[in-house]
């Protein structure tokens, strides 16, 4: 845990403490808890991860009106309290835009910025986004135009009992990748309950003030990035391929790298990933 101001960041730390330093944002929901799998991944990677929550996560301080932006103070605090002088930064999903805020605003520290199956800005103009115009164009879509016209929680709290549901029926944690097997009951297993818990049950508050951070401006300018980045996303994640199309269009020096799979990636793809943080 380090306090900023009147607030408590709280983190994990995985790796050892003699790796390349890096942060690595989790997605929209998520917290610092991670798979065993996953852990194991990282810590024959060579790199000393810190995962930290997001305010409104994981016991993090909520921080009411964050922007995307504002993940870049606390990143940098967080890292004066490890001493770190220069890391990578890495993101999945939700926590992609924070990993590029802090590629764009904190240049002189952060060393490259990674990013999977990132979202892009959204458009929130003019009437609620349809079905078809969802599927056409995933900037346009009702979860971000409710975060600025409407009211997120009801729908919110609905798909984390839908999710946790599914879980009690003997579910995985994560849903498998088209055409792969479920993974074991997550039920079995009290830590993926605990973080699954953690994840939809404890607090929506930091999933509420995400979905609202990405639908008003980020607060810097994807352009000025200057530090290497890379956008993964997977062969099956369609709306991920179409966000990494605006990107890379709006970063037109970032490397595009493709992996088979979904939404999230499997263990090569997630090696060859924190393979390409530690690079010089």
């Amino acid at each position: 845990m380090v306090r900023i101001g009147d607030r408590m960041l709280m983190y994990a730390v995985y790796g050892p403490a003699e790796g390349v330093p890096a942060l690595s944002f989790g997605g929209t929901p998520s917290t610092r808890w991670k798979r065993p799998e996953v852990v194991a991944t990282i810590e024959a990677s060579g790199l000393w991860m810190v995962m930290p929550d997001r305010p409104g996560y994981g016991g993090s301080t909520r921080q009411p009106g964050r922007s995307v932006a504002s993940v870049a103070s606390d990143a940098a605090a967080l890292a004066d309290s490890l001493g770190w002088d220069r890391f990578a930064v890495t993101g999945g999903s939700g926590g992609g835009p924070h990993a590029l805020a802090c590629a764009a605003l904190l240049p002189g520290r952060v060393t490259r910025c990674a990013v999977t199956a990132s979202n892009a800005p959204p458009i929130v103009d003019g009437p609620e986004p349809t079905e078809a115009e969802e599927q056409a164009d995933p900037r346009r879509n009702r979860t971000s135009w409710l975060a600025v016209h409407g009211d997120l929680r009801p729908g919110l709290e609905e798909t984390a009992r839908s999710i946790m549901a599914a879980v009690e029926a003997g579910g995985p944690e994560f849903p498998p990748d088209p055409g792969a097997p479920p993974g074991p009951a997550a039920r079995e297993d009290p830590e993926a309950v605990a973080r699954l818990t953690a994840t939809f049950v404890t607090s929506h508050d930091g999933w509420i003030d995400d979905h609202i951070a990405f639908a008003n401006p980020w607060g810097f300018d994807l352009g000025a990035i200057e530090v290497p980045v890379s956008l993964w996303h997977g062969s099956a994640d369609e709306r991920a391929g179409k966000y990494a199309d605006h990107l890379a269009a709006a970063l037109p020096h970032a490397e595009r790298r493709y992996y088979v799979g979904g939404h999230i990636p499997p263990a090569n793809a997630y090696r060859e990933l924190l393979q390409w943080l530690t690079l010089s």
